[in-house]
């Protein structure tokens, strides 16, 4: 299915920017990497927070349709990580709706929702799903506050616009620990089977979250999926990043090349390619240089291989020759026209820009390239129609190479700094885009990290599976163009016995229309929570409501 076009024009009309300050200082980064080791093994991170965590509740009112408690506690991930919470996101705010009275006293099921992009305090999330639980399913609901949101945002941070890439590693594991806090306090208060949700970006959250609790624990992420990488490298979200900033920082310090690119891993198959470069991105670079000072040695060595009958562009044997001496000369008019016919052939073949040569062009020899493949038989005509046929060492800035895109093998040539050289990709709506030289190396460069920082940190193939996945009911939009599934792991295959569930609907549309739906699964996954760990009020570390407040 193709992706919602309303998804696209939503998200081109808002003015929310992200990551305006690029993307966070290398040694944050670095530490979050590390403790992302940490928080993702559930063995490890329970003991984290202990299950008399400290909570305060700051208020307890009923309403004609409810109880409304709110409380605070002060996020365990500041005392692990110092200096990386913005102060106003160190104590996390929470608003509870519970009903007047229980159905049944062995049954109060209670389910946290997280936040998505966008969505600050708690009103949205008390009226869209709070309270209509209440009345449908009798369910409880914990609506937390996200850090950087609502009174958790920090005085300079404008809207939704998180400053940094760092800050949304910082953000998600701040939930992860605060979650297992809230599930602690409800357990202490007799509160059970229990559950996490959340739509979008709260959904993955939940979805992370829910991997750290010891016990059954009730899922439905909803319009989200196994990784974040393809959100912000392939959804209609890349428009809203401050791609030039990214890309800027991220060759002007080499600590992002030389040293965290080496930590992050991207997780999917299909981009295995991407992952060599960006986790060997130094050693790539040096082996280049190698490569570039043998070919100087080996200028006998012909761009079609040792064998000159694989002569892929057909070339007649006069002009192949030519190309292939040793001496620098000039092309005649002859066979400037016959190379140029056959780089026209050649391009239509690979779709390439169109370029032609000229008898004033120099003819210099070039390393062996490999055989065999049509990206060597594209790589040949790049090299041949711009008159370089030759590496030249980095200081004189040639290069020519080629990636993996979006998960589909493509030519991408970059010639760097000084080129003309174009290639193309297409953008989310199909559209042919040209990229040129440099721009081109640094705009991949810049994707590739930002692929491989959020599959460490976001993919749930890197954490531990759930307790219990059949209590696991995930609900996606099949046209998304927020979250792209594409070349991504499916959470089927991550967490087996887990049930995906689509709709015929695109992210907005589904998040407008289909609230009741979000809402019936999570009631039929705690009916099943209730069949299969039915819980009990007798626990023995259940507070009274005096002792409750005090928490």
């Amino acid at each position: 299915m193709p992706p919602s076009r309303l998804d696209g024009l939503y998200r081109s009309l808002l003015l929310t920017k992200f990551f305006c300050k690029g993307w966070g200082k290398p040694e944050n980064l670095q530490r979050l990497f590390e403790f992302r080791k940490i928080i993702s093994n559930r063995e490890r991170c329970r003991y984290l927070v202990p299950s008399n965590y400290p909570v305060e509740i700051t208020k307890d009112e009923k309403t004609s349709e409810c109880r409304v408690l709110e409380g605070k506690f002060v996020t365990p991930f500041s005392l692990y990580l110092p200096g990386l919470v913005p102060e106003a996101s160190q104590e996390a705010h929470f608003q509870v709706i519970l009903p007047h009275k229980w159905n049944d006293d062995k049954f109060k099921p209670m389910c946290i929702h997280l936040a998505g992009t966008g969505d600050h305090y708690y009103w949205k999330r008390r009226t869209l799903s709070a309270k209509p639980l209440l009345k449908e399913g009798n369910i409880g609901t914990i609506i937390l506050e996200n850090p950087f949101y609502g009174v958790r945002k920090p005085k300079d941070q404008k809207r939704s616009s998180l400053h940094n890439v760092s800050d949304i590693f910082v953000m998600g594991g701040c939930l992860v620990l605060e979650c297992l806090v809230l599930l602690h306090w409800c357990e202490r208060n007799g509160y059970g089977p229990l559950g996490i949700t959340g739509l979008s970006m709260g959904g993955h959250m939940a979805s992370v979250a829910a991997t750290n609790w010891h016990k059954p624990l009730v899922l439905v992420p909803c319009l989200s999926w196994s990784t974040a990488s393809s959100v912000f490298t392939q959804g209609v979200m890349t428009q809203s990043i401050n791609w030039d900033i990214l890309e800027t920082q991220y060759f002007a310090d080499g600590n992002y090349r030389e040293r965290l690119a080496k930590m992050v891993t991207i997780v999917d198959d299909a981009f295995l390619a991407g992952q060599r470069f960006v986790k060997h991105f130094n050693e790539s670079m040096k082996e280049l240089q190698k490569d570039i000072k043998e070919s100087r040695e080996y200028q006998t060595k012909d761009i079609f291989g040792v064998d000159r009958s694989n002569n892929t562009l057909n070339l007649s044997p006069a002009l192949l020759e030519k190309l292939l001496s040793r001496d620098k000369g000039r092309l005649t008019t002859q066979e400037v026209n016959e190379l140029n016919e056959k780089i026209r052939e050649a391009q239509q073949r690979y779709r390439l820009k169109p370029i032609s040569v000229s008898e004033d062009i120099k003819i210099v020899k070039i390393r062996e390239l490999p055989k065999g493949n049509s990206v060597e038989d594209a790589l040949k005509v790049l090299a041949i129609s711009n008159g370089l046929l030759v590496y030249e060492p980095p200081t004189t800035g040639n290069v020519i190479t080629t990636a993996l895109y979006d998960g589909t093998t493509k030519l991408m040539s970059y010639i760097m700094p000084n080129s003309d050289v174009s290639t193309a990709h297409d953008d989310n709506n199909g559209n042919e885009v040209e990229l040129s030289g440099k721009k081109a190396w640094w705009e991949n460069e810049a994707l590739q990290f930002m692929r491989g920082v959020m599959d460490e940190c976001t993919h749930l193939k890197n954490f531990s599976m759930p307790y219990d996945t059949s209590l696991i009911i995930a609900v996606c939009a099949k046209d998304d163009a927020y979250v792209p599934r594409e070349d991504c792991t499916s959470l089927e295959e991550i967490w087996p016995g887990a049930e995906v569930r689509y709709l015929d609907a695109g992210h907005v549309s589904a998040y407008v229309l289909h609230q009741k739906l979000f809402r019936s699964c999570i009631i039929e996954a705690f009916e099943r929570a209730k069949k299969l760990h039915l819980p009990s009020i007798n626990s023995p570390n259940k507070l009274s409501s005096e002792e409750c407040n005090n928490q």
